[in-house]
């Protein structure tokens, strides 16, 4: 299955959009529309995507105009829209990087963050606490 096919999938095959918006959304998250889709390295990317596309829809009145139709109201519509967004970025934080470590306290200090180590803290400041 190709990119571009997958991210419409994604989104419900709903002509929100023109195929070169979606494919301008597929550029701006690193995704070539022809590619064979790889859920595991481009998940991530194609959800970044989705999400991009439905904020652009929620700001757009007309398109919520013309999707309320099926949801009876423009705020019922809105409501949808936004709870499809919170949905993807929960199932966005549950993937993992594929450099990230797994262990009980490597998702402590790096879960949402980029790569990195932990500072320690300076004896200094220990000493001063009371």
């Amino acid at each position: 299955m190709k990119v571009i096919d997958r991210f419409k999938l994604e989104l419900s095959n709903q002509p929100y959009f023109s195929d070169e918006a979606y494919i301008q959304f597929l550029a701006e998250n690193y995704l070539e529309p022809d590619e064979e889709y790889r859920k595991d390295v481009m998940q991530k990317d194609l959800l970044q995507a989705v999400i991009d596309t439905l904020e652009a829809v929620s700001n757009d009145i007309n398109i919520m105009r013309s999707i309320s139709t099926s949801f009876g109201t423009i705020g019922q519509a809105y409501d949808y829209v936004e709870a499809r967004i919170a949905q993807l970025n929960d199932k966005m934080a549950a993937i993992p990087l594929p450099y990230e470590e797994h262990s009980c306290f490597s998702m402590m200090f790096t879960r949402g963050k980029q790569q990195g180590t932990v500072a320690p803290i300076p004896i200094e400041k220990i000493e001063n606490l009371e």
